[in-house]
């Protein structure tokens, strides 16, 4: 990181490039006159004033009243929980009225039926974990690619057999099969012979009877694992159902 991508993740976190800027010059002084600011740095020597006064009131500089003003920065570690405490405060803040405006305006119908499409292998990983982290009876999870099973997806599966919950892994191919062979807790079978490898790869993820994931890849994407794209419903009736149709075409009890 440099130190234009250290201003742009400071203005992330609430300041302004101004005050990010005489913030570091600080640091790099060790602490200063407007003057000496001024001299490493981009910011009007008149304004270095307010935005050293500003970060004061912040709890990120001290203020020595000489002649001239000397202005020196907090410790580093004082300087993160504080801006760390900032982050978190205005983000209470700012999802405590996310929260209220949703009750004020839930009228209490019935929700419609929601299925959303998802594109591109991290973001799918993401839901996938979470209809597998959601899941309290049974998981089914399904894949011909290897490289979608990755090693924390493979991890996460142990873990929710460990848990009790009853996993069934479902391939095509034998390397993925063989993954679980060592492990007596989850269930590991071929599907019917019209899965074959024709098929696009992808994956399918059931979690109980109402979480459902469906994706394929394209074999022809610049990425080598394939542009995956996937639609996804959780406590629907589409869920429901669909999933009851997946489980007849595989041949799952």
């Amino acid at each position: 990181m440099n130190e234009s991508d250290a201003i742009e993740s400071l203005e992330r976190l609430g300041l302004t490039s101004y005050e990010a800027k005489v913030f570091i010059a600080l640091q790099k002084l060790g602490g200063g006159t407007a003057r000496e600011v001024h001299q490493i740095t981009d910011v009007p020597r008149s304004q270095v004033y307010s935005v050293a006064d500003g970060l004061a009131d912040r709890g990120l500089v001290e203020v020595q009243q000489s002649n001239p003003i000397q202005y020196r920065p907090v410790s580093i570690d004082e300087a993160r929980e504080t801006l760390r405490s900032r982050f978190e405060r205005e983000q209470q803040q700012a999802f405590d009225y996310v929260e209220q405006v949703q009750r004020e305006h839930d009228d209490g119908q019935e929700k419609k039926e929601a299925i959303w499409t998802l594109r591109g292998r991290e973001r799918i990983d993401a839901r996938t974990r979470e209809i597998i982290d959601g899941a309290e009876s049974r998981i089914v999870f399904g894949t011909g690619d290897l490289s979608i099973l990755s090693e924390a997806m493979e991890q996460l599966l142990r873990e929710r057999a460990a848990d009790g919950l009853s996993v069934l892994v479902i391939s095509e191919s034998q390397e993925v099969r063989a993954v679980f062979a060592d492990d007596d807790r989850i269930t590991v079978v071929q599907p019917p012979m019209q899965y074959d490898e024709e098929n696009p790869a992808g994956r399918i993820v059931l979690g109980d009877w109402n979480a459902l994931l469906m994706s394929v890849t394209d074999e022809e994407a610049v990425d080598p694992s394939g542009e995956e794209t996937a639609i996804w419903s959780v406590d629907t009736s589409f869920a429901t159902m669909l999933s009851g149709i997946i489980e007849a075409n595989l041949g799952i009890e």
